[in-house]
């Protein structure tokens, strides 16, 4: 009989969050739109559940042009009053807000370091860190690091950027291999260089 695919617990149950986990959670990530895509998506999950943002991230990418900064940092406050009728994202003004903020915020960076994936992956040395957790009880919520991202982030003008939330964003994009040791996708995980093309879910 063959042996059962193990993944990672939090997925179990849903098919969408089981695509997520066996195609993008941990791939470290490379490419400037998908940072931005990930670091707006985790903001916009505050106070919800992941799976909520998942189902909307399609009304997301439509609403927030591609998820392309430069565009989104020229929205206007009469756009942003019409996304506040629009369901296929969160309907929440200071959500909003600080996507157009952080978009400008996003390019400043990009002014700065050449680019955000520059910046990000100074806060690792430019390597993802691999943990060997067991249990889904050991995995930190927030770490010294993602406070270290977390306030750095707020210095330079971002919002939603809390430790919990740069916690989340840096398990999504790969700075930390947070699968667990017995997941299919931890040792996978870890022999992936990066995420290049723009969308691309290797």
């Amino acid at each position: 009989m063959q042996k059962a695919v193990e993944r990672c617990p939090w997925c179990l149950g849903n098919e969408e969050y089981i695509a997520y986990h066996d195609r993008e959670w941990g791939v470290p990530v490379h490419d400037d739109r998908v940072l931005f895509e990930f670091l707006i998506l985790e903001g916009a999950q505050a106070g919800l559940s992941w799976l909520t943002i998942l189902r909307k991230r399609a009304g997301y990418r439509k609403a927030f042009a591609g998820f392309d900064p430069e565009r989104v940092a020229r929205f206007t406050e009469a756009r942003r009053d019409r996304l506040m009728a629009d369901p296929g994202i969160v309907r929440n003004r200071a959500k909003i807000g600080a996507t157009v903020g952080n978009a400008r915020s996003f390019l400043a960076i990009q002014d700065e370091f050449g680019s955000f994936d520059a910046y990000l992956w100074r806060f690792v040395d430019g390597h993802p860190i691999g943990n060997r957790w067991r249990t889904l009880q050991q995995v930190p919520a927030r770490t010294a690091l993602s406070d270290k991202l977390s306030k750095d982030l707020g210095q330079r003008g971002f919002k939603f950027v809390g430790s919990t939330i740069c916690y989340a964003f840096m398990q999504a994009v790969g700075l930390v291999n947070d699968h667990l040791r017995d997941c299919f996708r931890h040792t996978e995980i870890a022999a992936v260089k990066s995420l290049t093309g723009p969308g691309s879910t290797r």
